[in-house]
């Protein structure tokens, strides 16, 4: 039956945005090329929205996408005699378009998104590339979408991406999940990827807003589909682990008009308890331990997320987390955040000395929270005048306008 233009439209942009990842994973396996994978997928795009107001919506739309990008990619083989190799090797079945049979062993991943995850975050690209290539491909953003939440001009987003794309070729980049100690080196780049985009928006490094949740959405879909793709990875449970407890708080972090609240302030009762409770399942996915890095985070999270009121904060148990953390991957932020809880259980002098030892680490510099911290541990101690120079030192260095009103407040309330 055939339908309305605009309604047809709407469903191919709205089943495109869900499936996009996986077709492009699909095509990719077929021409090893991300950037050729990503064209013929958006060709599938325009052949439905030509075709499906006149034909009507397929019963399986994303299936029908699959199946004209796939046919496409085999088309693009087959006219071009150097791939001809390539061609034999895929074999006939590619026509059909089937999904790729379960792998035989645990180690032996053949999965297409697995694939494009690795590819997307390889090692070969920056940080900057690796982000905003991951949000294109798996996160299914458009330029102007990734732009806006990183706020960052369009050009500079599209060149990024464009160059990540030239970068994976010249390299001659396989499309293909690493094994071994290959696979454990690469994870962590896969890992923070996801991380850094999160973090963005539970703490947007600039702009007006405090919290953008879209690219924490992103970033909680992007590990939960990473931890089924790998479940015997602890530190991808540790890291889906820590996402959910950290999204969890999200409706508590603001209040009515845009304004950061601080974790003692925040009404728990908002605390999203099924986003707890799906951290606390995926922590123990992760098993036992030892710890990676992403699990010790998850467990200090899991600290916060039991405690009903800040009152009731294992704080101890929290700087012991942070103590391992900080043997594991040594770094002055993880000995701030390890200053913090120290405090909460020896007292502001002995977090204050913590803090004071690591101040002048060239990686705190600009680091806006390093003072932050010293100005809360300053008024605890009863010296206002110093808490406020130090509240006043960090607004300077916040690029984030909510921040920086916060800490100007806490500057203002600081009176000797």
């Amino acid at each position: 039956m055939a339908v309305t233009a605009g309604s047809a439209g709407n469903t191919v942009e709205a089943v495109f945005r869900i499936e996009s990842a996986r077709i492009i994973a699909g095509v990719a396996r077929i021409v090893r090329d991300v950037g050729i994978a990503e064209e013929i997928a958006q060709d599938a795009l325009v052949a439905a929205l030509e075709q499906w107001p006149e034909s009507g919506v397929p019963d399986r739309p994303g299936a029908w996408l699959m199946a004209t990008a796939k046919h496409r990619a085999v088309d693009l083989v087959r006219r071009k005699e150097t791939y001809a190799r390539k061609l034999a090797e895929v074999g006939r079945t590619l026509e059909d378009a089937p999904p790729p049979p379960e792998p035989a062993e645990a180690d032996d991943i053949d999965d297409d998104l697995l694939r494009l995850i690795f590819t997307a975050c390889h090692p070969v690209l920056s940080t900057e590339a690796r982000v905003a290539l991951t949000l294109r491909l798996l996160g299914g953003l458009t330029t102007a979408e990734i732009a806006r939440a990183f706020l960052v001009s369009e050009p500079t987003v599209a060149q990024r991406i464009v160059r990540a794309k030239r970068a994976l070729a010249t390299a001659d980049v396989a499309f293909e999940a690493p094994y071994g100690a290959e696979r454990a080196a690469r994870l962590g780049s896969v890992l923070d990827v996801i991380y850094l985009i999160f973090n963005e928006g539970y703490a947007a490094t600039a702009g007006d807003d405090l919290v953008r949740p879209a690219l924490c959405e992103d970033a909680l879909r992007l590990a939960r589909v990473l931890a089924g793709l790998m479940p015997d990875e602890p530190e991808v449970h540790g890291l889906a682990a820590l996402l959910e407890f950290q999204a969890s708080r999200i409706p508590a972090r603001t209040g009515p008009s845009g304004e950061p609240v601080l974790l003692a302030d925040q009404n728990r009762a908002k605390w999203n308890r099924l986003l707890i409770r799906r951290g606390i399942e995926a922590l123990g996915r992760a098993g036992g331990g030892p710890y990676g890095p992403y699990c010790l985070q998850a467990a200090i999270a899991a600290c916060h997320a039991r405690a009903l009121r800040y009152g009731d904060t294992d704080w101890a148990t929290i700087a012991a987390l942070y103590g391992q953390l900080v043997r594991l991957t040594p770094s002055p932020v993880v000995e701030l955040n390890r200053a913090v809880a120290v405090s909460m259980t020896e007292g502001p002098g002995a977090g204050l000395a913590l803090v004071d030892a690591v101040a002048g680490e060239p990686a705190l510099k600009d680091y806006h929270l390093l003072p932050s911290v010293r100005g809360d541990l300053l008024a605890r101690l009863g010296r206002a005048g110093e808490a406020r120079a130090e509240f006043e030192r960090a607004a300077s260095l916040a690029r984030n306008a909510r921040e920086r009103e916060l800490l100007l407040d806490r500057a203002a309330r600081a009176v000797p």
